[in-house]
């Protein structure tokens, strides 16, 4: 049996190990003492060894069996501990793959590059999107990008008279940019596992159905018309200009408010002392038109930054220039120190603001239908950037002086105690209330103070402790109550078998994650039909690559995966615990009966999608279409074979599925 090392057993360590024992594999855990209380009582039970000793000492590995161990995650409280704990493991063993806890993304990246088999996550920000759509209650579950991709993850209800509820199979659904995931009748319980629908069934009104469709196409497929279209979009806004529109568009400016009064007066300065520019060009030149543009250009601007001296500093009545045109000479000079003393303004702003970061200046507080951030941490920071990107009218508070802060994002934020800012945040109309502060029960507090002022909001509330989540889920059971750590454990039990996780989402209760495969000789993927890891591991693949051949979405399941391919799927801890052992979750029961051929010609095109979809061998499938009606020898998943049986009735060539 493999064994794994779990470095730190805390929350999420403890939580480690379930998400690595739901494998079946063996667990080591060290801790540097031995913990008060466990907040998974049975972790003895489910630790196969448990070492009290600090992990980065070599009799300690050792006595932990790493040269033995497939891989370790590291997960102690302290960043520099775990990067220690790291060096340490890969002198004792290079081959053991290290997982460990840490938010320094390029200390991370350097580690990667000189460690190789080595992979880090921020447990703190992986659940940072579940926070966001648990708020947003919507359609959209989950949102993330493949390469040049945008793709997105929604739960659609039918309603009456919804168009899909005319298709004639829920398979109709599938196409090039949208993929099916599960399917929910009316009323019935939560979903078990992707891949659960019946191809041939009907949509009905009522059902929840859940796919994952292209947000936006491949740039590079739209290079060719790019350059077409903004020449187009630059020709429409030079049409588009009319006095009235660029008088509209000054008077704007002008009125944006207090924030651009000292950019409004620059500009004002700049546009007079340009005039004065001109008019000080075009005079000189009259008067003197044997000099040269530039020489009187030079001169005028001479006068422009204070240097009448320079040019007319005798005492003596000067001639033969008139006396008007050094008297212009002389506003000249004025009002270019009014110019300068104007910039030295600017850049004082400007330093000061930067050294010791001045207050700017918010938006007001939404009146209703807003969210409310409690918590401007990292976590809460990474929320309102995701929600930003929704356009949502969004609201923070904090009860720290500390957070009212220049780096913060651009939303209202509320500095203020506990009722007042909730009163200031006009929480009685808010839309939902998120609340991911450090302290979790500062989170119980306000979780239970939101309900009570407004039990029709979408409250969200984050937690450490899944017990302490599991009891609040009671306790409030219209709320979503995420326990970081029990999210982010599954990303890090994953990622120790050698799977690369790019992104998380939850549907029904579980966790999916976005899984990347390279495959390897030996995998248990090698050579097999993406029907058969899609239909038989209950996955789903959503992106294939072959060596170097450009990327394909929503990937034909008929493509058999060779070595060196890419392939990327979304996944429950259970499917890529399947997919790791080898295991499939789903038996292959569908028998296809062919049974004649309308057309002669048929049989040779009948054999090749017999080939194409079933695995077949190319002369098995010549000799069965030779000799109908004829049964394929081999067993095949049933999407796999109302597949077959629809391609051959393209072909004109009758078959059936035999249960």
């Amino acid at each position: 049996m493999e064994q794994f090392l779990v470095c730190g057993l805390g929350s999420l360590g403890q939580h480690c190990v379930v998400a690595l024992k739901a494998f079946g594999v063996s667990v080591i855990g060290i801790n540097l003492t031995l913990p008060a209380h466990w907040e998974i009582f049975n972790i003895p039970d489910l630790l196969d060894q448990f070492i009290i000793g600090d992990s980065r000492q070599t009799q300690i590995l050792e006595q932990a069996k790493i040269r033995q161990c497939r891989a370790a995650i590291i997960v102690t409280n302290q960043e520099r501990i775990n990067a220690e704990i790291a060096l340490v493991i890969h002198q004792l063993n290079p081959n053991t793959r290290l997982v460990m806890r840490s938010a320094q993304e390029n200390l991370n990246q350097l580690l990667g590059q000189h460690l190789g088999n080595f992979i880090a996550f921020d447990p703190t920000q992986l659940p940072a999107s579940a926070f966001v759509l648990a708020a947003l209650e919507n359609e959209v579950l989950g949102f993330f990008r493949l390469d040049q991709y945008s793709l997105r993850i929604i739960q659609r209800q039918l309603q009456v008279g919804d168009s899909w509820c005319y298709r004639s199979s829920i398979q109709d659904l599938n196409s090039r940019t949208r993929r099916i995931l599960s399917t929910r009748p009316h009323n019935s319980p939560t979903v078990v596992n992707l891949q659960n629908w019946q191809p041939d069934d009907q949509p009905k009104v009522g059902d929840k159905i859940t796919y994952i469709e292209v947000a936006n196409l491949s740039l590079s497929q739209s290079q060719s018309s790019s350059i077409q279209s903004r020449f187009k979009l630059w020709q429409t806004k030079i049409r588009s200009l009319r006095w009235q529109k660029i008088q509209q568009q000054i008077l704007q400016f002008w009125h944006q408010g207090q924030q651009q009064s000292v950019q409004q007066v620059a500009l004002i300065c700049g546009l007079f002392v340009l005039i004065l520019l001109l008019i000080g060009t075009v005079l000189f030149h009259r008067y003197y038109p044997d000099a040269t543009l530039l020489n009187i250009l030079l001169g005028v601007a001479i006068l422009l930054l204070g240097g009448y001296a320079d040019l007319f500093g005798e005492f003596q009545a000067i001639q033969p220039i008139p006396w008007w045109l050094q008297l212009f000479a002389m506003m000249l000079t004025l009002a270019g120190t009014a110019l300068v003393g104007v910039l030295y303004a600017l850049l004082t702003q400007a330093l000061l603001t930067t050294r010791f970061q001045l207050t700017r200046r918010r938006f007001p507080v939404p009146q209703k239908d807003h969210i409310i951030i409690i918590g401007l941490g990292r976590v809460g920071q990474q929320v309102i950037k995701l929600l930003q990107a929704f356009k949502q009218p969004l609201v923070g508070i904090s009860f720290s002086a500390q957070s009212n802060s220049n780096n913060l994002p651009d939303i209202p934020l509320i500095v203020d105690n506990i009722q007042a800012g909730f009163n200031r945040a006009n929480l009685t109309k808010a839309k939902s209330v998120i609340v991911v502060t450090d302290d979790e029960m500062l989170n119980l507090e306000m979780g239970l103070m939101a309900h009570s002022l407004n039990p029709h909001c979408h409250l969200v509330i984050r937690t450490t402790e899944q017990s302490l989540s599991d009891s609040l889920s009671h306790l409030l059971p219209k709320s979503h109550v995420i326990c970081v750590y029990a999210v982010a454990a599954e990303a890090f039990a994953a990622a120790a078998f050698g799977e690369n996780i790019l992104y998380l989402f939850r549907l029904d209760n579980q966790t999916i994650l976005v899984t990347e495969y390279q495959v390897e000789a030996g995998d248990t993927l090698n050579n097999l039909l993406l029907y058969e890891v899609a239909y038989g591991y209950c996955i789903v693949p959503i992106l294939h690559q072959r060596s170097l051949d450009s990327p394909k979405l929503m990937p034909s399941e008929d493509i058999r995966l060779m070595v060196g391919d890419r392939l990327i799927v979304l996944a429950t801890i259970e499917g890529l615990k399947a997919v790791e052992q080898g295991m499939s979750l789903n038996p292959r029961n569908q028998w296809v009966e062919v049974q004649e051929v309308f057309v002669e010609e048929a049989k040779f095109e009948g054999a090749n999608i017999i080939v194409r979809i079933s695995g077949c061998p190319l002369q098995v499938a010549r000799e069965l279409m030779d000799n109908l009606p004829a049964t394929l020898p081999n067993s095949l998943y049933q999407h796999q074979a109302y597949r077959l049986v629809q391609e051959l009735q393209k072909a004109r060539v009758k078959a059936r599925i035999i249960e």
